[in-house]
């Protein structure tokens, strides 16, 4: 994912709320049944643009796969100006039943001399009777911390002429993950599973720490607290996993719902390490709302994470924008709200825009609460909003890939993104 963020007041959200139930209005004068009728009005891709006029509507094979490389190209400042690639590559079986499965990889190179490789699997075999979800990465890497908690951006801080840069605290550090569970399908579309979690962060440097002079920081003050060595640690362990998934298709669903709970044990195998177990709940629902067409649609995305017991290491506390995909949080900085506990809601409304399906568009909002145990900080004490549209552009017409880009406003934050695939 590619995400470009600048730090600023919590600007246009209502406009923007407001333009999430006015648009509807807009779009009603384009007709559904020629919209949602491909023998009216043949989807056709952006790529086709640059096709020989001839060549668009020739009949040809169907494929079961499709292969994207796009750039990444941009500038934040936890990484400075970064460029690499993504890949991502969308295949099925040859069965009719068999739904699409994911696979992408992320290499990226920054102006900080940072090295950032993910690979991302979410995957269905066997005629969708085993699904493989896969999260790995490398980083050498450096990010702010805030502290924790959803407080940490007071009441009216735009009027206090509050900077969220005034409270980051920069840190590097190198991160190893490697998580990956397998599931099989005991009933229709319910799966049932476990999975191996390995965390490692190591060469944590945290620049504004000083003990000698009295200066610490959110994350020295927390490992002191809990028992965590300041420049290394470890969670590792094992998980159990429950999933549902009726969406037909998990590139861009136009129908269905896609639950999943994980449960993970976190054992004392090494040094430094303390035992803790953390669960992680998710729920994704797309509701069409038009019979004729089905690309209007309301899509809702929530999960939460909580450490049940124990403690676990601060850079491993549930933070926003660090879910599998790092999708969650647009309007915000990732890893801006950390805490013991974390819930996150996001809404979009989608719609079409043109009626060969080449563009459509979305506006969203999204919701975090995160709490603070060692203050006594609980979820809910503080909400941190934002708001957003995107913009859609279709470049598979079997898989229904869209490019997307999207643009989002938060509290003292905004944010643009671009990314392939839709945000959830």
């Amino acid at each position: 994912m590619v995400r470009f963020l600048k730090n600023n007041g919590f600007q246009c959200a209502l406009k923007i709320l407001a333009f999430l139930f006015l648009i509807p209005l807009n779009l009603a004068a384009q007709t559904q049944t020629e919209t949602s009728n491909p023998e009216l009005c043949p989807p056709k891709t952006i790529l086709e643009i640059f096709k020989k006029k001839d060549s668009i509507y020739v009949v040809k094979p169907t494929k079961n796969n499709f292969f994207l490389v796009i750039p990444a190209i941009g500038s934040q400042p936890a990484t400075g100006f970064f460029f690499g690639g993504v890949a991502q590559y969308t295949f099925k079986g040859k069965q009719a039943e068999d739904k699409y499965s994911i696979a992408n990889l992320g290499i990226t190179y920054t102006t900080k001399k940072q090295w950032l490789i993910n690979v991302k699997n979410n995957i269905l075999l066997n005629n969708n009777r085993i699904f493989l979800s896969g999260d790995y990465r490398l980083y050498i890497f450096s990010q702010p911390n805030y502290g924790l908690g959803t407080d940490i951006i007071p009441h009216h801080s735009k009027q206090n002429n509050f900077s969220v840069d005034s409270i980051a605290q920069p840190m590097d550090y190198d991160y190893f993950k490697f998580h990956q569970s397998v599931s099989f399908e005991v009933a229709k579309n319910f799966y049932v599973g476990g999975g191996i979690n390995l965390d490692w962060y190591s060469s944590i440097k945290d620049e504004n720490l000083d003990v000698d002079n009295g200066q610490f920081t959110y994350h020295y003050n927390y490992s002191q607290e809990h028992g965590f060595s300041n420049s290394e640690y470890f969670l590792n362990g094992m998980s159990l996993n429950l999933v549902y998934d009726s969406r037909d298709n998990q590139v861009n669903a136009t129908h269905g719902w896609f639950a999943n709970i994980n449960y993970r044990f976190n054992p004392v195998l090494f040094n430094n390490q303390q035992y803790s177990n953390v669960l992680y709940a998710e729920y994704r629902h797309f509701i069409p709302l038009s019979s004729k067409n089905d690309r209007y649609i309301l899509a809702i995305w929530t999960y939460g994470q909580f450490v049940t017991r124990g403690s676990v290491p601060y850079l491993n506390l549930p933070a926003i924008g660090w879910d599998q995909r790092s999708r969650s949080g647009e309007g915000y900085t990732q890893g801006l709200f950390r805490g013991n506990g974390l819930i996150y809601l996001s809404t979009e409304f989608r719609f079409p825009i043109t009626c060969n399906q080449m563009f459509s568009g979305t506006v969203f909002t999204n919701f975090v609460t995160a709490s603070n145990d060692d203050n006594n900080t609980a979820l809910f004490k503080s909400v941190q909003p934002a708001a957003g549209v995107g913009l859609r552009i279709l470049i598979d017409k079997k898989t229904r890939t869209n490019l997307i880009v999207d643009y989002a406003w938060g509290n003292n934050s905004k944010g643009f993104y671009l990314n392939a695939g839709e945000t959830f």
